[in-house]
């Protein structure tokens, strides 16, 4: 089985993890936010360090490609990209949402087989970055930007089925799923590098493997700018991380 850096930044939470035949050997996690460019160097450092001491090659890098934070999703990708470069390893991509119902699978007991799966990652106000996906990681609903309200819920496609709904954009969806009687959320479900391993290890057996050069961050939707009060009088303008602030 393949030895694998984990990286996970979509989110305030930054993550390493070196996982290996299944395991965890070593990992860190920050879940202060604003903290991802300061700490994932050392993180990554760290697992190489545990690598080197170990004797362990390592056979890929794996990253967490969004969607999420703007910010965070730039920061981990391109220290992923460096190091699949530099290592001359392959580079794997996990998708956040998918990452986000496999932890749920992973922390919690799910009764129900036919249940389905919502992720949803903060886009800030009514929106979220969302999709629908059942007990095999096929998507029922295509990752997409949504803005929650009671139209789009009346929309989603889920029959009768049980439902749970994880991330921390779920919050907004309590009430417009008040009237469905087999929803359930799970609460403090966040994305972090240790629960990317059956993904990635996935990803490796499969080759399916990303291109270094041209991989890029699922954003979902545009960057934006917005302007400050400062910037009316003309003195700057402040971005907008598009989901949340790190």
């Amino acid at each position: 089985m393949a030895t694998i850096l984990q990286i996970e930044t979509s989110t305030n939470v930054c993550s390493v993890a070196l996982t290996s035949d299944s395991q965890v050997l070593t990992h860190d996690e920050n879940y202060d936010g604003q903290t991802h460019a300061t700490l994932l160097s050392e993180y990554v450092q760290h697992a190489l360090k545990y690598a080197r001491s170990r004797a362990l090659k390592l056979d890929a890098i794996a990253v967490s490609i969004g969607p999420g934070s703007y910010t965070g999703l730039r920061i981990g990708l391109s220290e992923a990209k460096g190091l699949a470069f530099g290592l001359e390893v392959p580079l794997i991509t996990v998708n956040t949402l998918q990452l986000l119902v496999v932890s749920t699978m992973f922390n919690h007991w799910i009764e129900q087989d036919d249940a389905l799966y919502i992720p949803m990652i903060d886009a800030r106000r009514m929106e979220v970055y969302t999709a629908i996906y059942d007990a095999s990681l096929h998507a029922i609903v295509e990752p997409q930007a949504m803005i929650l309200n009671e139209q789009t819920v009346a929309d989603l496609p889920i029959g009768n089925h049980p439902l749970v709904v994880m991330g921390n954009g779920s919050d907004k969806a309590r009430q417009l799923f008040a009237d469905i009687p087999n929803a359930s959320f799970i609460a403090d479900v966040k994305p972090v590098a240790i629960d990317m391993m059956a993904l990635s290890e996935k990803a490796y057996r499969e080759q399916a493997f990303a291109d270094v050069a041209y991989s890029t961050p699922l954003y979902l939707k545009e960057f934006q700018v917005t302007k400050s009060k400062k910037d009316i009088l003309g003195n700057h303008h402040s971005i907008s991380d598009a989901g949340h602030k790190l």
